[in-house]
């Protein structure tokens, strides 16, 4: 399994979103994913996400490659050079690279750069409380439960407690 991380530029981002499907597992409230299921490819909202994440201060985002194509986005946001903490997100293209353990290599490349490259101490992550697979990917990397709030899974890894791949 070859799978990388490079930095998201706008074409990568493009890349990812002309064959994103949206994934009902993420979406707590299903009238909304009803309502957005079979949204086209929009290059100025795929421009406008850019932009707005580039803006965003103390993130970073990774296109998730493999062999050479953009199979996914995973991104270390609002890293806090006060409390060394970061929160990890993921989003795969499609169910084709789904189950595949790609996103489980990204999410362990993107906690290694939060804590060799940021220098984080503490990862955190949510998800869905119907999001099994998420659930399961962050517990299967260390992750340690927190509890819940507003409908979704609470997460942490401390570095002290990180896996080495």
């Amino acid at each position: 399994m070859d799978v990388e991380l490079l930095p998201m530029t706008r074409e990568r981002m493009h890349e990812m979103y002309r064959a994103f499907t949206l994934d009902p597992d993420i979406f707590a409230d299903m009238e909304l994913y009803e309502k957005n299921r079979d949204l086209a490819y929009d290059p100025a909202k795929v421009d406008a996400l850019f932009d707005r994440r580039e803006a965003e201060e103390g993130s970073v985002a990774f296109a998730v490659m493999l062999g050479g194509a953009v199979i996914g986005e995973v991104g270390l946001r609002h890293f806090s050079p006060e409390t060394k903490e970061c929160e990890l997100s993921i989003h795969m293209q499609n169910d084709a690279v789904k189950n595949r353990g790609y996103g489980t290599r990204a999410e362990q490349l993107a906690v290694d750069y939060a804590f060799d490259v940021l220098g984080a101490e503490r990862v955190v992550a949510d998800s869905i409380i119907k999001n099994a697979r998420s659930r399961h990917v962050l517990e299967k990397l260390g992750f340690k439960y927190l509890g819940e709030e507003d409908g979704f899974k609470l997460y942490a890894l401390e570095r002290k407690d990180a896996k080495r791949w």
